[in-house]
């Protein structure tokens, strides 16, 4: 993968190439930023680079034409020796207790999924697992996979590359191992974090790697791309530009007829209107059908649910430049947006954020949204 299929992000581009140039490429990597990002591509085209792809230019870091030539083919099915994938991963019903969860258990399905694109999300990931209810994290045994692999000594002679997604889904016996890794790595290997949640990771850890923040992609960028990827007319790709806010995977959800986020819209207008009227016999029903999503699924519908009292709020401001929703999204605020206002907004946030954290330590789903629902009606009248 070349940096070229990267959308936006050409300052952590040159950051790292820079690196490399200088000869200054540290031990251990971490790139932080938000969810659509792109931290994943950026990972895997320097990765891509430094096992000997081609750049834009036709340059690389081999100087054999066929161990290029090589390496290329390797990487065009992520398949490459020297590059070891680890990711969260859940366990299916029916897996024996016996049974140590390790990564590569779902080896087919990830690198099926890359090779369709660099850019997806943990729902799209947990689909190809097929997962029901269940979380997905990093088991203990990765860690020890992990040792194993990285002690064995590079198959192209060159860099051998551990490739962490989301490490902050690390078990606790999980995330001491790799540190242990970290504090005595093994030779000519680099190890690349691609975290969303970093203060979810010991600080130990994060005192061991170098921080690369890879901030929001440009509008610009997503606009470009939208264009020339999805041959979309430019003032669509505007104004989804807007509305993606320097995320690609919501800039591509919005293309989507039946995307998530439309439910999820039609999900919060339910739950106003009904706290609006106090119907309680009908708030429990809608608590029953949220309760029946996925873990992961009701996490993101409460930060839409955030991210929707915030829009609503500054609507009130009769800014537009402020404001970044969709058309339907705008019709509801038209009339929504004055029952938010600065006597509930702060509640409400926190509302939404207590919810989400509880939901995140698996309390009982039924109780965490009836409660939050009962608290939305008193919050609701505040003026």
């Amino acid at each position: 993968m070349k940096f070229s299929e990267v959308i936006g992000q050409e300052d952590a581009q040159a950051r790292l190439l820079q690196l490399v140039r200088e000869n200054r490429v540290p031990h251990a990597i971490m790139l932080c930023g938000p969810y659509g990002s792109g931290k994943l591509a950026l990972a895997l085209a320097f990765a891509s680079y430094l096992l000997g792809e081609r750049n834009e230019e036709g340059q690389s870091v081999l100087n054999n034409d066929h161990a290029v030539t090589n390496a290329e083919a390797m990487l065009r099915n992520w398949e490459h020796p020297d590059l070891h994938f680890t990711f969260p991963v859940i366990r299916p019903t029916g897996t024996s207790s016996d049974h140590k969860m390790v990564s590569d258990d779902f080896g087919r399905e990830w690198r099926t999924l890359l090779k369709e694109g660099a850019y997806f999300s943990m729902d799209q990931w947990l689909d190809r697992m097929k997962a029901t209810t269940q979380q997905a994290q990093i088991f203990e045994a990765e860690s020890d996979e992990l040792t194993r692999k990285l002690s064995l000594k590079s198959s192209q002679g060159g860099y051998k590359i551990s490739l962490i997604w989301l490490p902050e889904r690390m078990n606790q016996v999980c995330a001491n191992k790799l540190l242990k890794l970290l504090e005595e790595p093994p030779l000519q290997t680099l190890f690349i974090l691609v975290c969303e949640e970093p203060e979810k990771l010991l600080e130990t850890i994060r005192s061991r790697v170098q921080r690369i923040d890879v901030r929001r992609i440009d509008d610009q960028a997503i606009e470009q791309a939208l264009v020339e990827k999805r041959g979309l007319e430019a003032d669509m790709a505007h104004r989804i530009a807007r509305t993606a806010n320097g995320n690609w995977l919501k800039a591509l959800e919005t293309l989507d007829a039946d995307n998530e986020n439309r439910q999820f819209l039609e999900t919060f207008k339910q739950l106003m209107r009904l706290a609006y009227m106090r119907n309680v016999k009908e708030l429990k029903k809608w608590t029953e059908g949220v309760a029946g999503y996925g873990r992961e699924k009701q996490r993101r519908m409460l930060d839409y649910f955030s991210r929707m009292v915030r829009e609503n709020f500054m609507y009130n401001f009769r800014l537009p430049e402020l404001n970044y929703m969709t058309m339907e999204e705008e019709d509801f605020a038209k009339n929504f947006a004055r029952f938010i206002n600065e006597a509930n907004v702060m509640e409400i946030e926190e509302l939404f954020a207590s919810a989400r954290r509880d939901i995140g330590q698996n309390a009982n789903a039924k109780i965490v949204f009836f409660n939050m629902v009962l608290e939305m009606i008193v919050l609701l009248i505040k003026k």
